[in-house]
């Protein structure tokens, strides 16, 4: 999800300073120091792609900082776009552990650190620790979880407002992590905003611009801050 700005890369998993905020990275000291002994750090630029749809699933990916897109694309080359993965999102998982290729595509929204471990490597590491494993579960009943909020998003939210106010709400609370402030970088276009929100992009251009005026968001420049979420949640209702 989209990332605050407070977020500096980390030097490796043992001193990085936002591990307790993640839920896969939140490991014993034991499973840590194994952790950081596996896989290697790789910096992606934006609009790299970290593996492509049908690709064989060869790694596991989990996000250090920066943003992910993950999208999916029809026969008839519609692309749409299923989520936004940010800091501590693991991703590749479930092609890994069910041995079949990639289903979805990932890219590099904004420039990227991403510790990348090989399939083996990583199915060991699980094996050697059951709080890693456990992890991994939740992960993937994360994603489970992902799809099944933005199916209902779409499905069930009468109108595109609501829809929209749902996605900000979401992203910044993501971002936020329990802090108070509600406020988060936007690296989508107002297009595939659109797409996610199944809507229009005139439709997202014009209720962002309705949301500033009512002075529920403010935006500068790429970061959106969300003043007044009570206001939002009322149109998701």
């Amino acid at each position: 999800m989209p990332s605050s700005h407070t977020h500096h890369p980390p030097e490796d998993c043992l001193n990085c300073e936002h591990r307790h905020l993640r839920m896969f990275c939140n490991l014993t000291p034991e499973a840590l120091a194994d952790y950081d002994g596996i896989g290697i750090m790789m910096n992606h630029a934006r609009g790299a792609k970290l593996f492509s749809e049908g690709d064989p699933a060869r790694n596991v990916f989990v996000i250090c900082f920066g943003q992910v897109k993950i999208s999916s694309t029809s026969r008839d080359g519609k692309t749409m776009i299923l989520k936004i993965a940010g800091p501590g999102d693991v991703m590749g998982l479930s092609a890994v552990l069910a041995n079949v290729p990639h289903e979805v595509t990932a890219e590099a929204i904004e420039p990227c650190q991403v510790k990348t471990v090989r399939k083996q490597e990583f199915i060991e590491f699980l094996g050697r620790h059951g709080i890693a494993s456990m992890h991994a579960a939740q992960a993937l009943s994360g994603e489970y979880m992902t799809v099944f909020h933005d199916a209902k998003r779409l499905a069930l939210s009468g109108s595109a407002a609501g829809r929209l106010a749902r996605l900000l709400l979401d992203w910044g609370r993501s971002a936020a992590n329990g802090k108070p402030e509600i406020k988060f970088t936007m690296a989508l276009t107002h297009e595939e905003i659109a797409n996610m929100a199944g809507t229009s992009r005139e439709t997202v251009t014009r209720l962002l611009n309705q949301f500033r005026r009512d002075q529920w968001i403010t935006i500068k420049g790429t970061s959106l801050t969300i003043v007044k979420p009570e206001q939002l949640e009322r149109l998701t209702a």
